[in-house]
């Protein structure tokens, strides 16, 4: 089976390489090789090649950034998954189109499932619900497309956030300074390690809804995170110390994107139909920031 990953130097994608199942011809493609602002060029790869799936893990994340580029964020998150799915279309393959729980708006203020109508609130959640929309309706009735949603996603490679907080942590406890983190956005991280595993339950998978949910166990917000991130780092070696976290309303840290003030993804019938039992984001977190420390350690010398 050959399956064609975007996003391959991203950190999902570089997850997704790590544990390719037995069967499976990756082609593993960046944004050097395949660029997703070219929607024609993504059409012409899969007509030309031909894949068994198209695994689109590549997007614009830049949520706020999305705001002040709205064409590039529709051509790279909308308009390229419909040029994949008009393709696949015409050669039979089938489309994996990675989501966001920013298609939801945060307003109902308990967990989202899958079939519930959608309400993006900005550039970025609006362009994934494009995409989501525009693969279904060209493969959908084939069942030939599956969209997986998922939220807060980190890993130990890449810009994340729990990158992103070590740094932070370093910094403002070197300088005994607190760190303000919003604490009124809840949702769920999700670590790359378990979203490439359900990727790969899916393309493996059959008689699958077209829409499924994965994200970690448990909910927290963004202050929540940050606080275990410094405990969790510490514990693990990745800190020699944590900062002070204070929460911070939303109104205390505007954005030029609005973001769901809750954005929790019912989960469960996802785990079941793909045999993947949920782990809380703690004891994910615990094992992200081992990785990362084993990581920085230095080789052994030869002998």
């Amino acid at each position: 089976m050959k399956v064609l990953l975007t996003g391959a130097g991203g950190q999902l994608g570089k997850a997704l390489q790590r544990c390719v199942p037995p069967g499976i011809t990756l082609v593993a493609s960046t944004r050097q090789q395949l660029d997703l602002a070219n929607p024609a060029a993504c059409r012409d790869w899969v007509l030309a090649n031909r894949p068994d799936w198209v695994l689109n893990a590549g997007a614009y994340t830049a949520v706020d950034r999305a705001e002040q580029e709205p064409a590039l964020a529709e051509a790279v998150n909308a308009r390229a998954p419909e040029a994949f799915a008009e393709a696949l279309v015409h050669t039979g393959g089938c489309l994996l189109q990675l989501s966001t729980d920013f298609v939801f708006d945060g307003a109902q203020g308990h967990p989202y499932r899958p079939e519930q109508p959608i309400s993006p609130l900005g550039v970025y959640g609006s362009t994934k619900a494009v995409a989501e929309q525009a693969v279904l309706a060209a493969l959908g009735g084939h069942e030939r497309a599956h969209v997986l949603r998922t939220s807060w996603v980190y890993g130990p490679v890449g810009h994340n956030f729990c990158r992103t907080m070590l740094r932070l942590h370093r910094m403002k406890a070197d300088a005994a300074e607190p760190l303000g983190v919003v604490a009124d956005q809840v949702g769920c991280p999700t670590a790359t390690a378990g979203l490439a595993a359900a990727c790969w339950r899916v393309i493996g998978g059959q008689g699958l809804p077209p829409i499924l949910h994965w994200s970690d166990a448990g909910a927290a917000s963004w202050y929540d995170f940050a606080v275990a991130i410094g405990e969790l780092g510490v514990a693990a070696g990745a800190l020699e110390a944590a900062a002070l976290v204070q929460p911070l309303t939303t109104a205390d840290y505007p954005t030029p994107a609005q973001r769901p003030s809750y954005s929790l993804l019912e989960c469960s019938a996802s785990r079941r139909l793909l045999g993947l039992p949920g782990q809380h984001w703690r004891q994910a977190l615990a094992g992200v920031l081992r990785q990362l420390v084993g990581e920085s350690q230095p080789l052994p010398l030869a002998h």
